[in-house]
């Protein structure tokens, strides 16, 4: 697990036989690892943490079988099967019991946190599988897993941005259940962030249909992005853009037009969009897209 870039020791509770077995995969942009096992320790100690150099991924975690027990912070938890948990790259402890069987997966900070904010408001928190997200999000990334050999590249990323953002979903769904008045519309902007990853492609996607999504006015949702020195039009088209800039930069995307990249991030026209794009990264679609293939190589 060390090997993995597992930031863990790990020791055994019982003098019981111990068995585990250890299956790892990369489907997109996201690493995964299968675990399952006796009954055990493992402890992500300060120095394990900054060794590891993980500062960048966040853990994803879904229990299949067996009880766990967490703590990171001033937060203890427990997960049963079925449930997810998130747990940031920070000192943290978990104790699982005999048969435990796990799938845990290493993503993007940056993907997580631009539609959450800090993965520190919830991290080691269960979201349950009783929230229709979560059993969505569960039931689709253990099937993409088990698929993900046949998965050409270029479907492989699209997939795994889907369960990227199931996963964001649940957990905007848990944080919902149990904030305070004052932190209700962080939770709805962070709805709303989660919704506009779900509809980039939709050309027809803009405030109001977001604002329908979550159930306020138009004007309200509109107030909320303010105070937060965002305009609810100008992230949309940000998120579309640099969606686009990651599709440009990949090598498995290559052979894809600039056309059908435009029309894939929800633009119109592909006039529109390179205008919009030059203005956003400095360059052309083409030339951004050149100077990424070149650094790939």
């Amino acid at each position: 697990m060390s090997d993995m870039r597992v930031p863990a020791e790990q020791k055994r509770l019982t003098d019981d036989p111990f068995d585990a077995k250890i299956e790892v995969a990369t489907v997109g942009s996201i690493e995964a690892i299968r675990t399952s096992h006796g009954a055990l320790r493992a402890e992500a100690t300060p120095d394990l943490v900054r060794n590891h150099g993980q500062e960048n991924a966040v853990g994803i975690f879904f229990r299949q079988a067996g009880i766990a027990k967490t703590g990171q912070s001033d937060r203890t938890s427990v997960q049963r099967p079925g449930d997810l948990m998130v747990l940031d790259c920070r000192p943290a402890a978990q104790e699982y019991s005999s048969g435990s069987q796990m799938l845990t997966l290493h993503i993007p900070r940056e993907r997580l946190e631009s539609v959450l904010g800090p993965a520190r408001l919830y991290s080691g928190l269960t979201i349950g599988a009783d929230l229709g997200s979560t059993a969505l999000a569960t039931g689709f990334l253990t099937e993409l897993m088990r698929v993900s050999d046949s998965l050409t590249p270029a479907v492989a990323d699209r997939m795994s941005a889907i369960g990227i953002d199931l996963i964001a979903a649940s957990i905007a769904e848990r944080l919902a259940q149990e904030v305070s008045r004052p932190l209700h519309e962080t939770v709805t902007v962070q709805r709303a962030k989660t919704y506009v990853e779900a509809n980039l492609g939709d050309p027809d996607f803009g405030p109001p249909e977001l604002a329908a999504a979550v159930g306020v006015s138009l004007r309200r949702l509109q107030e909320m992005f303010h105070e937060r020195g965002r305009h609810v039009s100008d992230y949309i088209w940000e998120r579309r853009l640099l969606r686009a800039g990651h599709q440009l930069s990949k090598i498995e995307h290559g052979h894809l037009q600039i056309g059908a990249v435009a029309y894939s991030c929800g633009f119109s026209s592909q006039a529109h969009f390179s205008r919009r794009f030059k203005a956003h990264h400095g360059m052309t679609p083409s030339e951004f897209r050149q100077a990424a293939l070149e650094v790939a190589r």
